[in-house]
């Protein structure tokens, strides 16, 4: 981290941090560097590169500056040791479990997830040998009864999309320790804006860039943080980079993992990611405004028969965003309607409130889960998840948080 910067506020961070590597124009912006390969003086410098002996550019697929501009920044943000910048949120998820686990290994997550991490835990590494344990992660006897000698990580999101679960991460990165087993958080809804992942024991942080963090959905991306907090020799997939030590896990997931699965960020996404982390602070909190004001009108409409949001006095997660999310409830909120039709009709009855799949934009978006995020998982998979026909999720955008309680206002007459 940049030491100007190593004691301010997040968004100081944000602004300033700037890495160890200065634009030759002296730039406060610094450029994208689209190309493709980086020329070396001599052959003993290019082959001191590939080797690993020195930190220069060779090709964008292993590294670039723009991207790591990006990933010097989240790094400072997230309090972390370092970042993997991906080409989406899933590619995030699947390098970091890839790096992880082997055949016959396990993980441990949570019950309700986002259905495409569910797919692939269930689709992509099962028949890998790869298995999952789902737990209640509210039942911290259950988590604890999941943990065995192969179990390699719990994942778990910050808060559940669409459901809106928050674990107590305190609770769960105590039982993990206790057992050498990796605590995985996808904090794409919180922003580490929101969580502070390593002082509430997580080890590794994944987000969707695409999502906040993009800037109003820009552009597609994916990180991954080493919060530097895990002793990386109890992993065995690990062991021909133990002797990297604290790097480890980020030596592997470079050399091998993110290299040869191609989920490299385009530098031109990671520049517009890097405008976004600047003004994250200032959207997370009109975010988090409207979204409580939102909630707060959904609970007191007879048409709804409940309403799911972090930071409702009615929560029973109210304490724990108190304590884990400075009071903040998110941008992501969910409702139930009596009927499918009823959600239906609500949705196609909304103007201003758009009807499409993403969180994070700028401007509200509105979705039926069932029938979009969750529509290649079968019935039971999707009962299982807690998602049924009758709930509406809401991603909450900065615009004026009268227009948009006016809008639902308007959809939910007749239902």
């Amino acid at each position: 981290m940049n030491s100007t910067v190593k004691n301010t506020g997040f968004s100081t961070k944000a602004i300033h941090e700037s890495g160890t590597r200065k634009d030759g124009y002296r730039a406060f912006r610094f450029p994208i560097y689209a190309g493709v390969a980086f020329g070396f003086e001599t052959a003993e410098a290019m082959a001191d590169t590939f080797f690993g002996r020195n930190l220069d550019f060779a090709y964008s697929r292993i590294s670039n500056p723009t991207v790591e501009l990006f990933e010097k920044k989240l790094t400072a943000l997230e309090d972390g040791f370092a970042t993997v910048a991906v080409s989406s949120g899933m590619a995030a998820i699947s390098t970091t479990l890839l790096n992880l686990l082997t055949e016959g290994d396990n993980v441990v997550a949570a019950s309700s997830l986002f259905g495409g991490t569910y797919s692939l835990l269930t689709n992509v590494l099962a028949p890998i040998g790869v298995k999952t344990r789902f737990v209640d992660v509210n039942d911290l006897g259950s988590i604890t009864a999941a943990l065995d000698s192969r179990t390699r990580a719990i994942f778990l999101e910050t808060i559940s999309n669409p459901c809106i679960i928050v674990p107590d991460f305190e609770a769960i990165s105590e039982i993990a320790r206790a057992r050498n087993v990796v605590v995985i958080a996808d904090s794409t809804v919180t922003t580490p804006y929101l969580f502070h992942a390593k002082r509430f024991g997580v080890n590794v942080v994944v987000h969707s860039t695409t999502k906040y963090i993009s800037g109003g959905a820009t552009s597609m991306g994916g990180a991954i943080v080493d919060l530097g907090n895990f002793d990386w020799t109890a992993v065995p997939s690990l062991k021909d980079y133990h002797r990297f030590n604290e790097q480890a896990f980020t030596a592997r997931l470079r050399k091998e993992v993110y290299r040869e699965t191609g989920s490299c960020l385009s530098p031109h996404n990671a520049y517009l990611q890097t405008l976004g982390l600047e003004t994250l602070a200032l959207r997370m909190e009109r975010i988090c405004r409207n979204g409580q004001a939102v909630a707060d009108f959904l609970e007191i409409e007879s048409a709804v028969t409940s309403v799911m949001y972090p930071t409702l006095a009615t929560s029973p997660y109210y304490d724990l965003a108190q304590k884990q999310f400075n009071g903040l409830g998110g941008g992501v909120l969910s409702f139930r309607l009596p009927s499918k039709a009823a959600s239906f009709q609500f949705l196609n009855r909304l103007s201003l409130i758009k009807r499409a799949t993403n969180l994070g934009d700028n401007r509200s978006l509105a979705l039926h889960p069932a029938s979009t995020i969750f529509a290649n998982l079968t019935k039971d998979a999707v009962k299982a998840l807690g998602v049924d026909d009758t709930l509406i999720r809401i991603s909450v955008g900065i615009e004026d948080a009268d227009d948009l309680i006016d809008d639902v206002k308007n959809a939910l007459k007749g239902i």
